[in-house]
C-alpha cells in the first residue's frame, strides 16, 4: 500500500505521521509551505477545497483523497484494521475521545498558542481564557487516565491524536507533573518507535520561520 501526505510540522500532520509509521506503511511526504501559502494553490485546493493540512491520497484506491485529520485516521484505521475496535461500543469509546481531542484539545490548544505566540500575548484576557480552557482539559484528560495506559484503554487512534497535540506543553513551559497520569500516558507514547520516526519525518523549521508562518497562515498577519 502506498500513500502520499502532505504535510507541514505543525500538530495536525503529525497524527497521520505516527499513524503511518505505527503501520509500516510506505509513504511519501510533501511540505506544503505556509509562509509561501502553497496551502491556497488552485493544484492544492483541488485536493482540500479548504485549504489546510494534512491531506492523505491513497495510491491503492484509485487516489482516493481524504481530508481533516481525525478523518484520515479512521480511514486508516478501519482499512488496516488496527487502533481501533470492531465492536460497536469499543469503536464508538474510541471515536468519543478522538472527537474530544478534534473539538477541545486540539482548538483550544491552537487558540492558545495565537494569543499567546503570534499575538505576543497582548490581548491578556484572551491568552487567559484558552490557559484556563487547555489546562482544564488536560484535568480532564488526566482523570480519564488514572487506572488506565491509554484513553480509550487500549492504544487507538485517540492516543494517535491527542499525543501530536501534547508538545505544546513544552514550548509553554508547562510541567506535566501537574496532571501525572497525563505525563505517564505521554511516556509511554513517545516510547513507541513510531513517534520519534513520525518526528523526524516531519522535520523542523527555524523558530522564527515557523513563528512567521504561523502569523500568516493561521492568523492572517503577515510577516
Amino acid at each position: 500500500m502506498s500513500y502520499t501526505i502532505y504535510t507541514e510540522s505543525t500538530p495536525n500532520p503529525l497524527k497521520v505521521l505516527i499513524m503511518l509509521e505505527e503501520l509500516g506503511a510506505p509513504y511519501k511526504s510533501v511540505k506544503v509551505d505556509l509562509g509561501n501559502e502553497d496551502q491556497k494553490a488552485p493544484g492544492f485546493l483541488k485536493l482540500n477545497p479548504n485549504g489546510r493540512i494534512p491531506v492523505l491520497v491513497d495510491h491503492d484506491a484509485d487516489d482516493f483523497v481524504i481530508i481533516e485529520s481525525g478523518a484520515i485516521l479512521q480511514y486508516l484505521a478501519e482499512k488496516h484494521g488496527v487502533f481501533q475496535p470492531t465492536d460497536a461500543k469499543g469503536k464508538s469509546e474510541v471515536n468519543q475521545w478522538l472527537m474530544w481531542q478534534m473539538g477541545g484539545l486540539g482548538p483550544m490548544f491552537g487558540q492558545l498558542l495565537v494569543f499567546a505566540a503570534a499575538f505576543e500575548d497582548k490581548i491578556p484576557e484572551a491568552t487567559a481564557r484558552y490557559d484556563k480552557e487547555v489546562k482544564r482539559l488536560l484535568s480532564v484528560m488526566n482523570a480519564r487516565l488514572e487506572g488506565r495506559e491509554y484513553l480509550a484503554n487500549d492504544y487507538s487512534i485517540a492516543d494517535i491524536a491527542s499525543i501530536a497535540w501534547m508538545p505544546p506543553t513544552q514550548r509553554l513551559g508547562w510541567d506535566l507533573a501537574d496532571w501525572p497520569h497525563v505525563k505517564a500516558w505521554f511516556e509511554r507514547c513517545i516510547s513507541r518507535p513510531a513517534f520519534t520516526k513520525a518526528v523526524e519525518a516531519l522535520g523542523t523549521i527555524p523558530e522564527d520561520i515557523r513563528m512567521r508562518n504561523f502569523r500568516k497562515a493561521t492568523v492572517g498577519l503577515g510577516s
